[in-house]
């Protein structure tokens, strides 16, 4: 399967399978919670990396299920588009914005090491 998507396609993807799959109209989480369910897809990335698989490996499970790190940021990204679609964010025009103006920061901004 080959396609392109754009953000705004991602997340109208994003959330039409959560809502066909039973996740919306009644939201079963709070916002606070819908951020720390994006925060254990990184996490699951993280232990992915630590249990030896490359950062780009994708490999499957007995089930067939996709898994990797590639898979679990995959993951991230879907659970920030659903919350967008379900609170009517518009990801495209923010990511145009933020990605515009990091353009005019100076080089390693923030005095920050990472």
């Amino acid at each position: 399967m080959s396609f392109e998507l754009t953000i705004d396609q991602v997340v109208d993807e994003a959330y039409k399978t959560s809502k066909e799959k039973g996740w919306h109209p009644t939201p079963d989480h709070t916002f606070p919670e819908r951020i720390a369910l994006m925060h254990s897809e990184l996490s699951e990335a993280l232990e992915e990396f630590r249990n030896g698989h490359g950062v780009s490996e994708v490999y499957y499970g007995p089930d067939g299920k996709p898994e990797g790190v590639p898979i679990e940021l995959a993951d991230a990204i879907i659970r920030i588009a659903d919350c967008c679609g379900s609170h009517g964010v518009d990801l495209e025009s923010a990511l145009r914005i933020k990605l515009q103006y990091n353009r005019t920061r100076p080089h390693r901004h923030g005095g920050k090491k990472l």
